[in-house]
């Protein structure tokens, strides 16, 4: 589990699925009984002493919504899905079909290319070139691989996780060849270091975490 302040007041938690409903305990544990409402994207307790959690559904929308809350999305959170996860960095790329936890398809690569830092005496307009070509380069070639990699299992995903670095994903949005995959799109966007066989094998920990605003009492 990990923790971070959330904007507008209080902290994010993110919870594996398999620890959710020890979570949930402990939460009762320590500010008492609490009340359950929600619908299909989140489940609020709000606890005797004023704490209140606000749990994200993970892969909206969980149906049905409804009592009983908990349970419902502790089923929910804990069902096996097939993902696609594509990961990007200027240089390097990542495509994975996982079952569940498991990587069942994957493909990683490399393309060289230059540093922002002129040398060996290029001019800056010939080096700034050369960059764009190469970095033209390397997103082709992720593109390329991530359609090769999830395309065969598109029928069958539940959704396609994003991450790597934003600036490098939104640079190949306008993409044709992406546009099957971003309409399955789903949040969170996974930050995450270069993108290596054992980066991508580990993005299942923040795929499947359920995300949780928790407000202390005052």
């Amino acid at each position: 589990m990990s923790a971070r302040p959330a904007r507008g007041g209080g902290r994010w938690v993110t919870v594996p699925p398999e620890r959710l409903h020890p979570w949930i305990d402990g939460f009762a544990g320590r500010h008492g009984p609490f009340s359950a409402t929600g619908d299909e994207r989140a489940v609020r307790l709000v606890a005797a002493d004023g704490a209140v959690a606000e749990l994200q559904v993970p892969f909206p929308p969980m149906t049905p919504p409804g009592p009983p809350h908990v349970t419902r999305l502790v089923t929910h959170a804990r069902a096996e899905r097939r993902v696609g996860v594509f990961l990007v960095r200027l240089g390097g790329y990542a495509a994975g079909v996982f079952q569940g936890g498991a990587l069942v398809a994957s493909k990683v690569g490399s393309r060289l290319v230059q540093g922002r830092t002129a040398a060996g005496g290029w001019s800056q307009q010939r080096f700034a070139r050369r960059r764009r070509n190469q970095a033209a380069q390397a997103y082709d070639d992720a593109v390329e691989t991530a359609v090769r990699v999830l395309t065969p299992h598109l029928e069958l995903l539940d959704g396609v996780m994003f991450g790597g670095d934003r600036r490098a994903v939104d640079a190949l949005r306008p993409d044709r060849r992406l546009a099957p995959l971003l309409a399955l799109e789903r949040e969170p966007f996974l930050v995450v270091p270069d993108p290596r066989l054992t980066v991508l094998r580990d993005t299942p920990a923040l795929f499947r975490a359920v995300r949780i605003r928790v407000v202390d009492p005052a």
